[in-house]
Formats: structure tokens, sequence, C-alpha cells
């Protein structure tokens, strides 16, 4: 079974850019797209945006397609997001997932990591 771990998450500034990085060992043909996610204090955890492995072909949350950028490296097996523009909303534990689809829905992805506590203060 895949292992998925996050690193990267800090304190920031609002206005700053942070990048998640989030391991994959162990991948199968099962675990063909990674995602983020996040989960902000007393919210629902939310999509952030995926990535196939193959091909590189991204889905993002419009909410911050544009702002956030995943990216991935196959022979190191690391996916990345890029998050610029940093907000106090953008506080969160932000999650990776892998799984055989690119899919929105929490419950679609079946291998997590523990998360990362990203900060945005001021």
């Amino acid at each position: 079974q895949v292992q998925v771990q996050e690193a990267g998450g800090r304190l920031e500034r609002p206005g700053d850019a942070l990048r998640l990085s989030c391991g994959a060992s162990g991948r199968t043909y099962d675990d063909a797209a990674m995602g983020w996610f996040r989960q902000p204090p007393g919210k629902e955890r939310e999509f952030l945006a995926a990535i196939r492995w193959i091909g590189g072909r991204t889905l993002y949350n419009d909410a911050v397609k544009g702002r956030f950028t995943i990216s991935r490296d196959n022979a190191k097996n690391t996916v990345w997001l890029q998050m610029n523009s940093l907000d106090p909303e953008d506080t969160a534990v932000y999650y990776c997932a892998a799984g055989p689809f690119m899919r929105r829905a929490v419950n679609e992805w079946p291998s997590w990591g523990q998360g990362t506590q990203v900060t945005v203060s001021s």
C-alpha cells in the first residue's frame, strides 16, 4: 500500500508564498493520481488540486486556481503544492492523498498522509 507523507507546513505572513511537498512510496498502478486537500479549523476537508503521474494532467478547485499550482516529479515520487499570495483564510491542515482517479470528493481517495499545518497570520 502506498505511503504518503506531507512536509513543509509552517507559519507564514499574509502575502507570502509557500511550497508543500508530498512523498509517495510504494506506489502501485492503483495510485495513478495524487491530490491536495485542506481542512480549516472547524470546517470540512476540501479538495484543492490533483495531478496524474502519467501525463501530468491537473484538476483544480476553482477557488484556488491561479494562486495554487500542483506539480510532480515522477523520478522522486514527489508532488508539490505551490501556494502564492497566502491569506489568513488559507490557515488549515493540508493533506496529500493517493488514488486511482482525480476526484474532488474526499471519500474517493483511499490513501492519506497525516497532514501538515499551515498558519497564515501577521
